[in-house]
């Protein structure tokens, strides 16, 4: 079995350490402060000796070169980390990824950057999604279009209902609030948005979070909703997702 460590990072960022006791092997899920991920392995008694990068941003991959310079860790990336980092092998949609023997399946969620990846281990039953999707929302749109971060967020509701997702932020109170407002009827969204309000006012963590709530919950996965078509318009559920996503911006 895989053991996932969660921790908190730079303001707002979760880190993820995953390890399989089984081969030894630990992969860094992004990087947003590479020395604050070499003192968790170390409390853990673990050792790096791969970074999962899911895009390019400083707040995913600015820590590369301080775990590789103390482990010697492989950097698995998408070709745009390039930008700010070396990369050891190359990965898009359709690439598998070992650690030991679990596989992680790699899915292109790109919008908020055009070559954004996602790392699915389905005999885990989790996914890396890093800023394709929140709890209660998706990351902005700062390199892609529409229809194409819709057809991201179509490959991560394709995921079996049961997935755990771990996103990289601390963002779901801000987006509750948002989507209360983009569907103000949807009475388990109420629910949701109550439950997350009392673990905040108690410093709890909202992440990870169940892919099925958030199919029933989460604005932007629900964009192909009739009812939310009707609210929000568009003739395609990508129109609606790119009402969505420029109401938030301006929210």
């Amino acid at each position: 079995m895989l053991e996932i460590h969660q921790f908190p990072c730079l303001s707002d960022n979760y880190g993820y350490l995953v390890h399989n006791p089984a081969s030894g092997e630990t992969a860094a899920i992004d990087t947003p402060d590479g020395n604050e991920y070499l003192r968790q392995a170390e409390a853990k008694g673990w050792r790096i000796s791969q970074i999962w990068n899911t895009h390019w941003h400083p707040d995913h991959a600015g820590g590369n070169a301080a775990i590789v310079e103390a482990t010697g860790a492989k950097v698995i990336a998408p070709q745009e980390v390039e930008r700010i980092s070396p990369i050891d092998r190359m990965v898009s949609q359709d690439d598998t990824v070992q650690l030991g023997d679990f596989t992680a399946e790699v899915i292109d969620v790109s919008g908020h950057t055009n070559g954004h990846i996602a790392y699915y281990l389905p005999a885990a039953g989790v996914a890396f999604v890093g800023d394709s999707v929140f709890a209660l929302g998706c990351g902005r749109m700062f390199e892609g279009e529409p229809k194409q971060f819709w057809s991201s967020l179509e490959r991560i509701k394709a995921l079996p209902p049961e997935t755990t997702l771990y996103c990289a932020h601390e963002y779901t109170q801000s987006n509750a609030k948002f989507a209360l407002h983009a569907d103000p009827e949807n009475v388990a969204l109420q629910d949701y948005a109550a439950e997350i309000d009392a673990k905040r006012a108690k410093g709890e963590w909202t992440v990870p979070m169940g892919l099925a709530r958030e199919l029933a919950t989460n604005p932007f996965l629900r964009a192909d909703d009739p009812a939310m078509q009707a609210r929000w318009g568009g003739t395609s559920p990508s129109d609606t997702f790119a009402a969505l996503r420029a109401a938030k911006d301006n929210f």
